[in-house]
């Protein structure tokens, strides 16, 4: 039997899974008795201007990369948080249904939120954003002794699950 058909036509579901995420996004037709552009969502990243970068190459309108609030527009500040922290920088946009998102920038989880025993990089560009963070907390400017890729590993480990990094 054709499952759509145990739904009827007014219904229709997405399922958009972050790369490297263990969660999904879920949208559509029916899903929802809420009216389009009432919904509000968050979405992760390790790098907040490259996402804005990635995001405005793709067409979307989207905020300039800002600190303060997320929530209310006059409390927002131009530019990321000066010292970089974890969950204090962010760009928003509307989808096309009017939508609204906050792209929020987090390098250094909070203790809990992942598995220590396991990390994970969702991309190339991830990656990268830890491995220039670890080079900067060990001072390196292009000089690397033999042993600084596991340095740079237990301090891209230890920032993904919220314990704090070697330096």
């Amino acid at each position: 039997m054709n499952p759509h058909a145990l739904m009827g036509s007014d219904f229709r579901v997405v399922q958009f899974t972050p790369p490297g995420s263990g969660c999904l996004i879920s949208f559509g037709k029916g899903v929802t008795p809420a009216a389009p552009g009432s919904f509000r969502g968050g979405l992760i990243v390790s790098d907040i201007e490259v996402a804005h970068k990635e995001v405005v190459a793709r067409g979307i309108n989207a905020s300039e990369v800002f600190h303060g609030s997320p929530f209310s527009p006059a409390g927002r500040i131009s530019g990321p948080d000066p010292e970089r922290q974890s969950y204090r920088s962010y760009v928003s946009f509307e989808d096309p249904d009017g939508n609204s998102w906050i792209v929020q920038e987090v390098t250094r989880r909070l203790p809990g939120r992942i598995d220590p025993a396991t990390t994970t990089f969702a991309s190339a560009s991830d990656l990268a954003s830890a491995i220039r963070r670890a080079a900067a907390a060990h001072g390196e400017n292009g000089r690397r002794d033999a042993s600084w890729a596991d340095r740079y590993a237990v301090y891209m480990a230890a920032e993904q699950v919220g314990a704090e990094p070697p330096k």
